[in-house]
């Protein structure tokens, strides 16, 4: 999301983000890169004012609860104004995966059939173009949801290949392995708990090696599982996810579920740390390059992995040197971002033409949004009721 701010205000454009989500202390202070920041509630007509003075040229929804949400306002404030969706990642996929793996079966692209994805991909109909983050979804969007390409684009993380730096810390410099992704995300506390499974395999190999778990909002089911005596150390928090990763000698994160691509193995390659990970971890992001580290999918494969990778110097130099490579062949913001502006510039030329060819997004607007604004304004004037019978 930052990427995508800096590089529409780069472009001379003036954004505005307007959120309602709670400030925490680790929000970065976008008024400081010269971006309006505006706090909006849900079910809440004040937001159509507010976008109807804005009078934006396009908007960007952040996952699709938030088109679902403010969507069909802004049709009805702004119909001029182009709407756009950053998926960040296919959350039918990942729940899809997700029940899967807890009813311990293979996962079938039937799976898919859910409530969730219905809304998911109505939302990406309803919108003129969505930010697809790897092939792989964009491939499952066109091949299984017969999504046209016209409405998609393939847009990663845009790293500043200029700030990448080629000196990085040796073999002989870096000890211990490192797993790192907020806890209360569902895939990285599952993999936690597989860790749990694979770690003593690898223990006993490497006596002294330590795994250090870094997350985010950690709970206390996940402080539980500290143990100092078997090198299994709940970290909380990374003040700076550089430091702790350019000291680890290996990433290690076997996630079992989950979507998209994985923000952890773009840190670690900025670090030249290798990785050892999962299908799943690895999907859409080498686009034809190859993994910085190992892919394995058993404990015993990604134990041997792990092992094979954090003793071996010769193997570890070899995959630390594929790091950046991939980072510069598939993640340059300069390129990406010429790719979406272009496209973005194209869709405003001649937005009633794109959309006329969009039938099932325009016939999803007429009925899926129709009970999403009454919906919507059911709840609104329920708090309202609400908040009278407070007064009394």
């Amino acid at each position: 999301m930052m990427s995508l701010i800096r590089l529409f205000a780069k472009n001379q454009w003036q954004v505005t983000f307007a959120t309602p989500a709670q400030s925490t202390n680790y929000n970065h202070d976008l008024t400081t890169e010269g971006i309006e920041v505006q706090t909006i509630s849900i079910n809440d007509s004040t937001f159509d004012s507010f976008v109807s003075q804005l009078n934006p040229t396009a908007v960007l929804y952040d996952r699709f609860m938030m088109e679902e949400q403010f969507g069909w306002r802004v049709a009805e404030a702004v119909p001029t104004a182009l709407q756009i969706l950053d998926t960040e990642d296919l959350q039918c996929l990942r729940n899809a995966r997700h029940n899967a793996l807890k009813e311990d079966r293979e996962f079938s692209f039937n799976d898919l059939n859910s409530e969730l994805a219905r809304r998911e991909i109505a939302s990406i109909y309803r919108c003129d173009l969505s930010l697809i983050i790897s092939d792989f979804e964009i491939e499952l969007l066109q091949n299984h949801f017969s999504l046209d390409p016209q409405l998609l684009i393939r847009i990663p993380f845009m790293l500043d290949l200029g700030k990448l730096k080629e000196d990085a810390l040796a073999y002989s410099e870096r000890n211990h392995f490192i797993t790192i992704g907020n806890l209360r995300h569902a895939p990285n506390w599952d993999s936690v708990l597989y860790l749990q499974k694979i770690w003593p395999l690898i223990r006993h190999h490497l006596p002294q090696a330590e795994l250090h778990i870094y997350g985010a909002y950690t709970p206390p089911k996940a402080t539980a599982l500290n143990s100092p005596s078997n090198g299994f150390l709940i970290k909380d928090r990374a003040d700076d996810v550089d430091q702790v990763m350019k000291h680890a000698r290996v990433c290690l994160s076997p996630l079992r579920f989950g979507a998209g691509i994985k923000g952890k193995f773009i840190d670690a390659m900025r670090m030249k740390t290798p990785i050892v990970t999962t299908d799943i971890g690895a999907e859409g992001m080498t686009f034809g390059q190859p993994w910085p580290g190992f892919v394995a999918n058993s404990p015993e494969e990604i134990a041997n992995s792990a092992i094979d990778l954090y003793q071996n110097q010769a193997t570890w130099e070899a995959k630390q040197k594929l790091c950046h490579p991939l980072l510069i062949e598939s993640y340059d913001a300069a390129k990406i971002g010429k790719t979406l502006l272009e496209r973005v510039e194209s869709l405003l030329t001649d937005i009633d033409a794109h959309r006329s060819k969009n039938f099932i997004g325009g016939m999803l607007k007429h009925h899926s949004m129709r009970s999403t604004k009454f919906m919507s304004k059911w709840i609104e004037e329920k708090n309202r009721q609400s908040a009278r019978d407070i007064a009394k």
